[in-house]
């Protein structure tokens, strides 16, 4: 397939470049459009009061690749309207793989990251976001290497994008173009061999609290929290799916919102 990959860490993620080498090795023709720096948490955001540079790059991912200085839903927005050749329309718009999860209504709102895949579903073509649960330890200790997986997250990354380009073609297929359908796949860390997909809905999750309290300068700072998870023992959420070592599949069918 012709696939469109984006994400919200940036270009330089190598969560995004194992995906995309999981992909080439699987045979799909790729382009790629990135962030120039990450843009985590600005969900759906588009710069409107700003120009926005793109331009071609060579990362050595071997296939077109561009930066936007942009959202992800800039970049990808702009790729499909003016950067990617007249006979490349894509069959699908990909998203990830994310660092970190994007699980329970307060995260999937605000990831960038589902936001990518949602501007390719507001373009009339199937989406599907990728993430990579982390430990705390392992995310602090990712930051702390300057975004270099150690050998154990390496690890559980490959797995990620090996299951990811295999369910690519499946989720493709299975989603009606113009549908407003994103597909948001969330996998477990470790990600161990033979762990299997659920089928989940987004957790009931509240994050309040989320600043720190003003500084002497009068400025606040975002302060990381998973949140307090209110949801019922049924059905099975993308949360609970993640902390039994599953992989979590939610269909969000944005044309359902508002029906009784």
């Amino acid at each position: 397939m012709r696939l469109l990959i984006t994400n919200d860490d940036g270009i330089g993620s190598l969560f995004l470049h194992e995906l995309i080498h999981a992909l080439r090795a699987a045979g799909h023709q790729l382009y790629v459009v990135a962030p120039k720096h990450e843009q985590s948490w600005v969900g759906a955001a588009k710069s409107r009061n700003r120009a926005v540079h793109a331009a071609r790059a060579d990362r050595g991912l071997g296939c077109p690749t561009w930066i936007v200085d942009g959202t992800p839903s800039d970049a990808v927005n702009i790729a499909l309207d003016h950067l990617l050749p007249p006979d490349a329309c894509p069959e699908a718009v990909i998203s990830g793989i994310n660092v970190g999860l994007n699980a329970s209504l307060g995260f999937i709102i605000a990831s960038g990251t589902i936001a990518g895949a949602w501007e390719g579903a507001l373009h009339g073509l199937p989406a599907i976001a990728f993430s990579q649960d982390l430990t705390e330890e392992a995310y602090n200790r990712l930051k702390d290497q300057a975004d270099r997986p150690d050998d154990h997250l390496l690890g559980s990354l490959a797995q990620s994008a090996a299951r990811a380009a295999q369910l690519t073609p499946a989720l493709v297929a299975a989603t009606r173009p113009r549908s407003f359908t994103v597909h948001n796949v969330n996998f477990p860390f470790p990600h161990r061999p033979g762990a299997v997909v659920q089928r989940t809905v987004p957790a009931q999750v509240i994050v309040p609290k989320l600043f720190s309290p003003a500084a002497d300068d009068g400025t606040h700072r975002l302060i990381f929290r998973l949140g307090d998870d209110l949801s019922p023992a049924t059905p099975l959420t993308d949360r609970a799916a993640l902390a039994a070592g599953q992989i979590s599949h939610t269909v969000l069918d944005y044309a359902r919102l508002g029906q009784p």
